[in-house]
């Protein structure tokens, strides 16, 4: 394999640069490659770069978190928002793939009802939304609330 010539873009670094319309690269699965940041405007970002369907639903689950839990803590990490408390770390990330979305519970073996999806760690729960789901908000908030009065994740 031959190298780029110097100035020239590699491989490599034109897909860590933003499309020529400005938008966020989608990486595997669709999911938006947003810079970390802390706050509600990267998370805004994120959500506002979430392909087709999955932005309406973005937003709707990102307005009833902050419903739920007012003055929730937000962060975009690895690709994913994260939701947290203040004090208590997070309690909750979403996260993009080709055909869903992935709400991740990091205390969801303790919530009640559990959330169906399991995961390799051990108190790890996930909530997956296909595009023509009906989310069921009363028990989506439900979950929101329980998890954030659990000990969050620190990371």
């Amino acid at each position: 394999m031959t190298e780029p010539a110097p100035g020239s873009p590699s491989r490599k670094s034109s897909a860590r640069k933003p499309t020529d319309t400005g938008q966020p690269i989608l990486l595997s699965g669709g999911n938006p490659q947003i810079a970390k940041g802390y706050g509600d405007a990267p998370v805004q970002a994120y959500i506002a770069a979430m392909p087709g369907w999955k932005s309406d639903v973005g937003r709707r689950l990102d307005a009833l978190i902050e419903r739920t839990i007012p003055g929730v803590n937000k962060a975009v990490k690895w690709n994913s928002p994260f939701y947290g408390v203040e004090g208590q770390g997070w309690f909750l990330s979403l996260h993009c793939f080709t055909k869903y979305i992935k709400v991740a519970f990091f205390r969801g073996t303790s919530l009640e009802p559990a959330p169906p999806g399991t995961s390799k760690q051990k108190e790890v729960r996930y909530f997956h939304i296909h595009e023509n789901d009906q989310l069921d908000e009363a028990q989506f908030a439900d979950w929101v609330r329980q998890a954030s009065r659990l000990p969050g994740e620190r990371m």
